[in-house]
């Protein structure tokens, strides 16, 4: 569905060349940035779904950062998972196997991408690398009708490819957003394909990233 829609704006970006230079139809991304924010649901996918099961919410947060022609942008994203999660492998450090327990992945995207306006609706097509942070749950049986339950933290790269698309209410965007990830660090023995669906708002913070520049940066 990705390389489709890359495909298509692709193809639509180079049959009309009056609209790349954006002197009139686009002046809802021309020299702009947005803030959005999103929540919906993680799926893992594949046999990541041995050790992970969905749990209510996957969180987001970014920025669309618009390029000189705004038909192409920048979408840094962070992305907050979580997960039920069983325990697959012995672990020589706990003398426990834990069900239902509990895992996270927090993820940083920096991805880039390509959109087309149609009036107020605007669809988009985006790729990228990531990086993430990958919590998992262990427990140790202490003895005495005691247990601890501990956190193990791993880093590792992952690679994020999605579409979505928005339509310009007064003030605000609303957004659908499909996105896949592939975890380059294996969780459980299996590897980590993630599909997330997320509900968003989007909304224009120009003036504020304006006046964030000219305080770093003051005008001689």
């Amino acid at each position: 569905m990705t390389l489709f829609a890359f495909t298509q704006v692709y193809s639509q970006d180079k049959a009309d060349t009056t609209l790349m230079r954006y002197r009139g139809p686009d002046t809802l991304h021309y020299n702009k940035v947005y803030y959005f924010g999103g929540t919906g649901l993680a799926f893992p996918i594949g046999k990541t779904s041995e050790s992970l099961s969905t749990q209510a919410f996957t969180g987001s947060m970014g920025l669309d950062i618009a390029l000189h022609n705004p038909r192409y942008f920048l979408i840094p994203t962070l992305f907050t998972m979580q997960f039920r999660y069983n325990q697959l492998q012995n672990d020589p450090n706990y003398n426990r196997v834990l069900e239902n327990g509990h895992a996270s992945i927090y993820a940083l995207s920096l991805a880039g991408g390509i959109r087309r306006q149609v009036n107020r609706l605007n669809t988009y097509a985006y790729a990228g690398p990531a990086f993430c942070l990958n919590v998992e749950s262990r427990v140790n049986d202490l003895g005495n009708l005691r247990a601890r339950m501990e956190k193990l933290y791993g880093f590792s790269p992952a690679a994020k490819i999605g579409i979505g698309s928005d339509y310009k209410f007064r003030g605000f965007y609303l957004g659908l957003e499909l996105d896949y990830m592939h975890n380059f660090r294996k969780i459980q023995g299996n590897p980590v394909n993630i599909l997330t669906v997320m509900v968003g708002l989007k909304s224009d913070i120009t003036s504020f990233s304006d006046r964030m520049v000219q305080v770093i940066k003051p005008k001689d």
